[in-house]
């Protein structure tokens, strides 16, 4: 993208499309660190993970302590409310008919699909990460390791600025940062909300259950599946977070006596998955907001 920039911003913009790929999959990697999965050594799931901050703007100690509450509790309807999943809770029906008429209003605003799937992201990624919000004061290295990120990521974009030219800089790295925020949070929230997802209480809640009926099975080309590092086997992963990316295609073709009662998706099935908005007890499923 820098060398093809002096010659054409249309192809420089062009080329942020297979680059914000390339930042999902970065991401992937640190996802899979910060469940000490990549590699067998933890301190090098840390380094890496951390490493790996460095492309994904995503504070590595603070996403995984939030991501670690997202594994205990997916689908649970007594465990709504974490902010990491805000593009993934819901409210039921019986709540959202409960709401007075402007609770309502502000509610499918602010749940709209282009809120959350456009505008959201980007501003998660490259805003809101830098402040280590949500973090308990007894949590000092992960309030210290946000900050050391913050004045990296500083020192290597003035470093570029330098060399390049702070807009040439912004023309390379935020359309593609941006891409791939969208396109991680849209990953995140289809695998988990969609209309054949299922949730319980807790008292009926199950870890097994959730991660073959709470998670889907995105069925992606292999290209994307490629890009997005086999994230689309989500109920894989919720079943045994251990299992590094790389292995989850073999543990699903090799365990589908277990593996294919999960809910498949296609691309068409996913693009259509954010309008589920609401669970519905009665007919146990994802229903739309009703019109």
């Amino acid at each position: 993208m820098y060398a093809v920039r002096p010659s054409s911003v249309l192809l420089t913009l062009l080329l942020a499309i297979p680059t914000s790929g390339l930042i999902v999959r970065i991401f992937m990697f640190q996802h899979d660190c910060g469940h000490n999965s990549m590699f067998r050594s933890h301190r090098l799931n840390a380094i890496v993970g951390a490493a790996c901050s460095l492309v994904t703007l995503t504070p590595f100690a603070y996403w995984r302590r939030l991501h670690a509450r997202h594994h205990g509790s997916w689908n649970n309807l007594d465990g709504r409310g974490i902010p990491a999943d805000f593009f993934s809770d819901c409210l039921t029906v019986t709540e959202y008919q409960a709401l007075s008429r402007m609770q309502k209003r502000i509610y499918r605003l602010t749940h709209h699909p282009a809120l959350v799937h456009l505008v959201l992201p980007p501003v998660i990624f490259i805003v809101l990460y830098r402040l280590p919000f949500d973090t308990p004061a007894s949590c000092r290295r992960e309030r210290i390791s946000v900050l050391l990120l913050n004045l990296s990521l500083v020192a290597f974009f003035v470093g570029l600025s330098l060399v390049f030219g702070f807009r040439t800089v912004m023309l390379v790295h935020l359309p593609a940062l941006a891409l791939a925020a969208i396109i991680g949070i849209w990953l995140f929230s289809v695998q988990h909300r969609f209309e054949d997802s299922q949730w319980s209480e807790t008292a009926d809640w199950n870890y097994n259950q959730a991660a073959l009926h709470g998670a889907s099975h995105l069925k992606l080309p292999r290209v994307l599946q490629w890009f997005s590092a086999n994230i689309g086997l989500h109920h894989i992963h919720h079943l045994r977070p251990g299992i590094p990316n790389y292995r989850l295609q073999d543990c699903h073709d090799n365990c589908s006596s277990v593996t294919d009662v999960a809910t498949v998706l296609t691309l068409r099935d996913a693009f259509r998955a954010p309008s589920y908005a609401l669970w519905d007890a009665d007919l146990r499923r994802m229903v739309p907001f009703p019109t």
